[in-house]
């Protein structure tokens, strides 16, 4: 049975990369990918009712990241409507490649650490929108934005799901996981940066700003009052998890209704044809639905792998046949390119207790580290990544053509960073 559901996972992740080779879509891949492991797994096992029970406790955690994801990119389609972002694509003047480069790849990395890597990647991809006209010159960029997403999600205790995961269950402190990962996790950034700008050269040009049902029906207070609602909302997400222990999805849907009442608020004078195209209604028809499909049909299939045992066999494995943990946490970090970080990480915290390794212990500061960065290495190995294949089109091969290698030296070099950190300080 494993063996057959691994080969499906495979040949699905292969679908996936050759989706413009095959014409098929990968949204359509990935469900069917995700369909057919639990079928196999339901199949082959004697107790229905258990494979029922875990699948249904593994929807309750997918449901959470898909309106999660649902409500975010609402709010930023939202914020679109009333040109909010305009206020800050027209104070970037830049039209110089190479300086652009680093501005949207420092600025990605200190918001996904307020806000998480998915959500900086769906605002930092439509603030490319409105800064680079040509969708094969943006395809740069926002393969960027997934590296300092992952990147800045890393050394925040609330910017990537792993880090907090080892963080509500004490394996580290806020304080000595920002300390200790900040200078790894930049740097991991950093570098493909550097060798990207000595590739990139001239100018790009911006696209016109053309929207004639929002022009004369729109005021500037409105604008900004749309857009610092809405980023607001993004930041006090984590605020709000931490202090009443709900889900992170709970606050993005309350922080969507609240905007949902503002905006009507705001628009209540306004006649239905021109009030159409700034409500909630008219943003959620926007969305990008395959991309939410595909989200799930990858999540299924992990739930598919980690019901069936697979991903701790796969972690028994690891540590049985390879006796030193850094590499151990390192092998764990690109396998997180390919196998959702998220159950991982979880493995890992079953194989190994606070009594092995005690809180702040290096151990769970490189496993932050390199589940939080490894998934920059193929574009499918992170929510980020997803998200950015989903709204740019990015090809699995352009993306390990490109910059997948890139990906693989920041992460190497942060790695040797962090060693270097500790080893000195």
């Amino acid at each position: 049975m494993n063996i057959l559901i691994v080969s499906i996972f495979i040949l699905g992740y292969i679908a996936i990369a050759l989706e413009y080779k095959l014409q098929i879509n990968k949204a359509a891949t990935a469900i069917l990918t995700g369909g057919l492991c639990w079928i196999v797994y339901i199949l082959f096992t004697p107790d229905k009712h258990v494979v029922i029970e875990q699948l249904e406790a593994h929807l309750g955690e997918l449901s959470g990241i898909l309106f999660f994801l649902l409500a975010a990119m609402t709010i930023v389609e939202l914020i679109d409507a009333h040109d909010g972002f305009n206020i800050i694509t027209d104070n970037i003047k830049q039209t110089n490649k190479t300086a652009l480069l680093w501005i949207i790849g420092i600025l990605t990395f200190f918001l996904s650490s307020l806000l998480d890597n998915l959500t900086s990647t769906i605002v930092m991809i439509t603030l490319l929108r409105k800064l680079i006209k040509s969708d094969k010159a943006r395809l740069y960029f926002s393969g960027i934005v997934v590296i300092a997403a992952n990147a800045g999600g890393a050394w925040s205790p609330i910017g990537d799901i792993t880090t907090t995961m080892l963080w509500i269950d004490g394996q580290i402190t806020a304080t000595n996981i920002v300390t200790s990962l900040f200078f790894p996790s930049i740097m991991c950034l950093i570098v493909p940066l550097i060798i990207v700008s000595l590739n990139l050269k001239g100018q790009f040009e911006r696209p016109e700003i053309i929207n004639e049902h929002n022009r004369d029906t729109l005021t500037k207070l409105q604008q900004k009052i749309v857009l610092f609602s809405g980023m607001g909302i993004f930041i006090l997400v984590p605020i709000f998890k931490t202090m009443t222990h709900l889900p992170p999805y709970i606050g993005i849907l309350m922080g969507l209704g609240i905007l949902w009442v503002i905006t009507e608020i705001l628009h209540s004078n306004k006649d239905s044809h021109n009030k159409h195209n700034l409500t909630v209604v008219s943003a959620i028809q926007k969305i990008d639905t395959p991309s939410i499909l595909f989200f799930l049909g990858i999540l299924l299939s992990i739930a598919a792998l980690e019901s069936t045992g697979i991903l701790n066999d796969l972690a028994r494995f690891l540590s049985t046949n390879i006796k030193n943990d850094n590499i151990i946490v390192f092998s764990i970090g690109l396998l997180s390119s390919i196998i959702d970080n998220v159950p991982l990480v979880a493995a890992v915290q079953g194989m190994f207790t606070l009594d092995q390794y005690h809180t702040d212990h290096y151990f769970w500061e490189f496993l932050a580290y390199c589940t939080g960065t490894g998934g920059s290495v193929l574009i499918i190995g992170s929510a980020a990544g997803v998200a950015a294949a989903g709204m740019e089109k990015i090809s699995f091969f352009w993306y390990l053509k490109k910059l997948g290698w890139l990906a693989l030296i920041g992460y190497c070099v942060g790695a040797l960073v962090y060693f270097l950190q500790r080893f000195f300080v």
